[in-house]
């Protein structure tokens, strides 16, 4: 499944309403299996070495629920009147998406303008991604599968 205007939209709809009227809001929306949309924002705590990525609230949730996660989406807000920007996952967003599996869908911003994005799977945004030089490794990856290294 890929990211589509909906999710797209969800993800907007909860920056326009967390954060009427303020600037440099933003948040992200995820696609369950079932189709179920989570979405989350992220606070901005005076140390940004604490900060967490907007996707990360929504990822939590889907763990929780034991679901797994098929789209993500992360915004932010443009220009004052600009609407919004789509942001490509950042690398430790990817890692956290990884744990569903190489196929899950992200939404990455046209070069040329932000506001249009289209949607690409996590291997394609990875080629080089570390754990493909691990051929037995089983997808989606399952944490409670993985025997402890100590």
């Amino acid at each position: 499944m890929s990211v589509d205007q909906e999710l797209v939209d969800a993800a907007i709809e909860l920056a326009r309403r967390r954060f009427a009227g303020r600037d440099g809001s933003g948040a992200a929306a995820l696609r369950l299996a079932d189709g179920t949309i989570l979405t989350s924002t992220a606070p901005n705590p005076p140390n940004i070495a604490v900060s967490l990525c907007h996707e990360t609230g929504a990822i939590c949730e889907a763990y929780k629920l034991d679901r797994d996660v098929v789209a993500s989406v992360c915004v932010s807000a443009a220009d004052e009147g600009g609407g919004y920007w789509v942001l490509a996952p950042c690398g430790v967003c990817q890692e956290r998406l990884f744990a569903y599996g190489p196929d899950v869908a992200v939404a990455v911003p046209e070069p040329a303008d932000p506001r249009r994005w289209r949607s690409l799977l996590l291997r394609d945004v990875q080629p080089h991604w570390f754990a493909r030089v691990f051929p037995d490794d089983v997808w989606p990856y399952r944490p409670e599968e993985i025997e402890p290294t100590r």
